[in-house]
């Protein structure tokens, strides 16, 4: 296997720091827009097996030279999600094997936006889906933390836990602090706009399928694990509601995120400031993204860990039937506590947690022990495996255990 990371940021860079401890791949490259990045990431890290490369991934062409130049035959896009269509094509040029942590994006319905949806996450991609199967191609969409191994979770729990599942809600909340600064999201503030101010989707068989809903909508306050405590969370627009239903049987699926109330109030400024707005505007005769501003004027989310304390959760709570014919729900979950992330990878908690999933993805791919070809979620593969692998020790594993509590 021959790697390829588009993206030297937070969760790029941590990707392949935690890729660096395993054996499974020959090659790994990492290429950035500022070829300065990846450079100096693989001379910190020292593996012979590393190379540094620049790329525009904006360009389809560029990306396609680059991936058979390096003779990658995997490529794990680690950049913001308005690049996934022209990392995805590019993949599907070459003939190899691609992978995302987020899918292509939504377009909110012309007239009811928050009721009916139009484009959904990820609809560009699944409606080539046919393309790549016919070619035995794989895509392997979705595979970081949310949406990846809540996706994970939710198929482990369908498989060995629940006879039938009413509702998968995905519950996402940290008890994170950064010391110095009153706002500094943890992650990339381009992907937490897109997320948190579009439409939330929920999906309901009983309503006819996918629907919208209001941002921030149906706050409920949730005891997370480990210490973490209660958090309250809103509805959010994300992966996992567009991809559950396509592989697992469920009736209802939704998305809450704990944002937290400050949070949630400097985005809806955002929005009535128009600083939300990816549409360029002209600044003294420069064209200009408001949203891009807003991104270079925050802390790079890569370089915060040294800054941060605490612990965050992603997981998914299932209620429904159990194998054993009572009723209940089970909350499974994956915590990473950036006092451990820092110390094994240099890596604040959030990018790391996202980071691993993709690295263990690669390696059952390597290994055999997932395979298929088409636009997969990682629903689609048998979840025990991963799951093994994650918790297991290093050096068999990668160290870091999942858990169950009773809700």
């Amino acid at each position: 296997m021959q790697i390829l990371i588009i993206g030297a940021g937070g969760v790029g860079s941590a990707a392949a720091r935690i890729a660096s401890r395993r054996s499974f791949f020959e090659t790994l490259t990492i290429a950035d827009y500022d070829p300065a990045r990846p450079q100096q990431l693989i001379e910190a890290i020292g593996d012979a097996r590393y190379a540094a490369a620049q790329v525009d991934a904006s360009s389809e062409d560029s990306l396609v030279e680059l991936i058979r130049s390096t003779g990658a035959t995997h490529v794990l896009n680690a950049v913001d999600p308005r690049f996934v269509m022209p990392i995805f094509n590019a993949c599907k040029t070459a003939g190899v094997t691609y992978l995302d942590m987020a899918m292509s994006l939504s377009q909110r319905h012309p007239e009811q936006p928050f009721t009916q949806t139009h484009i959904k996450l990820g609809d560009e991609q699944f409606a080539v889906a046919d393309e790549w199967e016919r070619d035995g191609q794989l895509a392997l969409v979705g595979i970081g933390v949310e949406p990846g191994l809540s996706n994970v979770l939710a198929r482990y729990a369908a498989d060995e836990l629940f006879e039938t599942i009413e509702e998968l809600s995905v519950r996402d909340g940290a008890n994170l602090s950064v010391e110095g600064y009153e706002f500094a999201p943890s992650f990339s503030i381009w992907t937490t706009i897109e997320e948190c101010l579009n439409p939330p989707v929920m999906f309901d068989k009983a309503k006819g399928g996918w629907y919208t809903t209001a941002p921030f909508s149906e706050p409920i306050l949730f005891e997370f694990p480990e210490g973490i405590g209660e958090v309250e969370c809103v509805n959010v627009e994300h992966e996992e509601v567009t991809m559950m239903p396509r592989w697992l049987d469920a009736q209802r699926v939704d998305f809450k995120y704990g944002l937290g109330n400050e949070f949630i109030e400097v985005l809806k400024t955002l929005n009535k400031l128009g600083l939300d707005s990816t549409d360029p505007v002209p600044v003294r005769g420069v064209q200009v993204s408001p949203r891009d501003v807003v991104a270079a004027c925050l802390p790079d989310p890569a370089t915060l860990g040294p800054l941060m304390k605490g612990k965050t959760c992603a997981g998914v709570l299932v209620t429904g039937t159990l194998k054993d014919g009572s009723t209940g729900s089970r909350y499974l979950y994956h915590v990473a506590d950036n006092e451990d992330t820092m110390a094994r990878d240099d890596s604040q908690a959030v990018v790391w947690q996202t980071a691993v999933n993709p690295v263990i993805a690669l390696e059952l791919l390597a290994n055999g022990t997932w395979s298929g070809a088409g636009v997969l979620g990682p629903e689609a593969f048998e979840a025990t495996p991963f799951l093994d692998l994650l918790a297991a020790a290093e050096p068999a594993g990668y160290g870091s255990p999942w858990g169950i509590v009773e809700k």
